[in-house]
């Protein structure tokens, strides 16, 4: 042992790992052979709940087009100043129920009522001096046809006379344009509605045209809706859209009303008009989505999620009785339109399908792919349905 040099142990230990390093190795890769060899275990039976499956149906089936507008009422009115001058008082405020010709708000009227008085008294000096030219007239016509004066001056008589008619008729009028800027001074109500803004306040002074208040008549709403020109020419009046406002639950049902007949400059969108069935409860201005319905068609339907497209032809997947167990089938479908069921307003789209039964129990596609002949078991929930509807429906 002194004889055998360090080096040669050395060289000895290295060896021994090697040979330990790959007996390790082959003893994995047989071990992943072994694995990879044996039989995959394959599940043989699917657990379905009740939401899982729906029948296959015949269904009048609505092809929609996509919409969203702003609702607008059909009575909307900016009150403006229509003479300048200090705002006395504001008789509303925001969400106040007016009636039409209501007093709205006044403007400082001492102005106004100086140039009335002014113009009526301008208006009975001119009617004195027509009354003086008439009565000149009348003395100068008998005159003379007595033969006392010319008939040159009888004309110069009737001139100043039909001058003295114009004059009182321009005063009357100057009066009549006083009187109405005197009108004009307070501010009133177009129609019936609720006050929406208030845009200036008391003692403001304000100019002719200046915003004062904004006033909506939330009676009548409707909702407009541009178009691109292309989906703008399948629209029709009195087509039915089933709409939602706002992100609210419930749908309200609205109908073109009216359709532009011409293009909007730069957008190129086409606005057509839905007047709301029920605006109660509604505002102006809110935002409203749905689907607008262009034609109808009576066909069996599914849901277009439950349509299996990763093979050549699309399929839907159901559930059928084979032999004394429940089995999942692929059934091959031609797809027919496309739609919303407007009975059902927030249900998915629906696709009217051929090749397939009606009352099939179609597999939904929240499910996803199944293996055909893949054995299905209802869950406890669905234990208790009736056995004899077991043939064809869970």
């Amino acid at each position: 042992m002194k004889n055998i040099k360090p080096r040669w142990i050395i060289i000895g230990v290295i060896v021994l790992a090697l040979v330990a390093g790959v007996w390790r190795a082959m003893s994995n890769k047989s071990a992943k052979q072994a694995a990879a060899s044996a039989p995959v275990a394959v599940p043989t039976q699917a657990e379905l709940a009740r939401s899982d499956v729906m029948q296959a149906e015949v269904r009048d089936i609505t092809q929609g087009l996509a919409v969203s507008g702003t609702v607008k009422a059909l009575n909307y009115a900016t009150i403006k100043a229509r003479v300048a001058g200090e705002l006395k008082e504001i008789l509303v405020r925001e969400g106040d129920s007016v009636k039409a010709g209501q007093p709205l708000a006044r403007i400082d009227p001492t102005e106004y009522q100086r140039r009335w008085s002014q113009a009526q008294e301008q208006a009975m000096s001119a009617k004195a001096q027509m009354e003086i030219a008439q009565r000149q007239w009348d003395s100068n016509k008998a005159l003379v046809e007595q033969g006392f004066i010319s008939k040159t001056a009888m004309d110069n008589s009737l001139a100043s006379y039909q001058g003295a008619m114009a004059t009182q008729r321009a005063a009357i009028a100057g009066a009549d344009v006083a009187r109405k800027a005197l009108d004009d001074a307070t501010l009133t109500a177009p129609f019936a509605g609720v006050i929406a803004a208030r845009t200036a306040q008391q003692g403001e002074r304000m100019a002719i045209d200046a915003k004062v208040l904004d006033l909506v008549d939330l009676s009548q709403l409707e909702v407009e809706v541009p178009l691109s020109p292309s989906e703008s020419l399948d629209v029709r009046v009195g087509q039915v859209a089933t709409l939602q406002i706002e992100d609210r639950p419930e749908t309200v049902t609205a109908k073109v009303k009216r359709i532009s007949p011409s293009a909007q400059a730069g957008s190129r969108s086409v606005l057509i008009y839905l007047a709301l069935d029920k605006p109660e409860g509604l505002r102006h201005g809110l935002f409203a989505k749905g689907i607008l319905g262009l034609g109808k068609s009576h066909v069996l339907a599914v849901p277009l999620s439950a349509v299996r497209t990763d093979r050549a032809q699309p399929y839907v997947q159901v559930v059928e009785q084979v032999g004394n167990q429940l089995q999942v089938i692929h059934k091959t479908v031609t797809l027919g339109v496309r739609g919303m069921d407007m009975s059902q307003p927030e249900s998915e789209t629906l696709v009217g399908v051929t090749g397939l039964n009606e009352g099939s129990t179609v597999i939904q596609g929240q499910v996803g792919a199944l293996r055909e002949g893949l054995a299905v078991k209802y869950t406890a929930a669905t234990a208790a349905a009736p056995a004899s509807t077991a043939s064809t429906a869970p």
